[in-house]
């Protein structure tokens, strides 16, 4: 058998490649829904990266994350001595460090609705964040029907069908995939778990957003994960 072996100074040009490249450090696939935002984008929009998953709820987790963020969550981008451990600001930095891959969507009203959304995304539905978790693997039929979780199943259904009479076209939330449709990824998640009926033009959105490359693929590699967190 021939042995290949790398011009020594290929092998130092993939060398630096692979310290330069953008890390992106997630839990488990199966459960961290803020994880899924940020790696769909990535993944959407082509931008090369590599990825280190840690596993959630382990004796060793924390001192793991701790490795790349002192905020002790995932996930964390790390580009060279930048570090960034929120996924709204990964995605906002994404956006302005390739501003040719159009990430938000490109007219102006658009993209401050489509900035809006995603931020009460960020930092609201708490109700269902807390009854309805993502768990991509589980089938929970009527369950986490608070009802806090129910007034938020409504106002995402609102926005959805809001941004898509407006913007989408019947496609994504803004016509093509955004960093919009990625934040509301993982509630596309659980409402598959959850068996949460839907509208038609709702429920085919999810379908759309379910077959979408970087989805299909996040999804495919949590049904492969082995991991069983009960507190997820």
């Amino acid at each position: 058998m021939q042995n290949t072996e790398l011009d020594p100074t290929l092998s130092a040009t993939l060398e630096k490649a692979g310290k330069n490249a953008i890390t992106l450090v997630i839990g488990n696939k199966n459960y961290s829904s803020w994880s899924m935002r940020p790696w769909v984008v990535l993944t959407a929009f082509d931008i090369p990266f590599r990825e280190i998953r840690i596993c959630l709820d382990q004796p060793d987790t924390a001192s793991k994350i701790a490795e790349y963020s002192a905020a002790g969550r995932v996930p964390v981008l790390l580009d060279g001595q930048t570090h960034i451990w929120d996924s709204l600001a990964i995605c906002e930095y994404l956006a302005e460090q390739f501003p040719d891959r159009a990430l938000w969507p490109q007219e102006t009203a658009a993209r401050a609705v489509a900035r809006s959304i995603t931020a009460e995304m960020h930092s609201g539905f708490t109700g269902l964040r807390s009854a309805m978790s993502m768990d991509i693997r589980g089938s929970y039929p009527g369950k986490g029907r608070t009802p806090e979780a129910q007034g938020d199943i409504g106002r995402v259904c609102e926005i959805w069908e809001d941004c898509l009479a407006e913007f989408g076209h019947h496609e994504f939330l803004f016509g093509d995939f955004s960093i919009a449709d990625a934040f509301y990824a993982p509630v596309v998640m659980r409402f598959r778990s959850y068996q949460v009926s839907l509208a038609p033009a709702l429920q085919a959105y999810v379908d759309r957003v379910v077959a979408h490359p970087a989805v299909a693929k996040w999804v495919a590699e949590a049904l492969a994960e082995k991991e069983i967190l009960p507190d997820h």
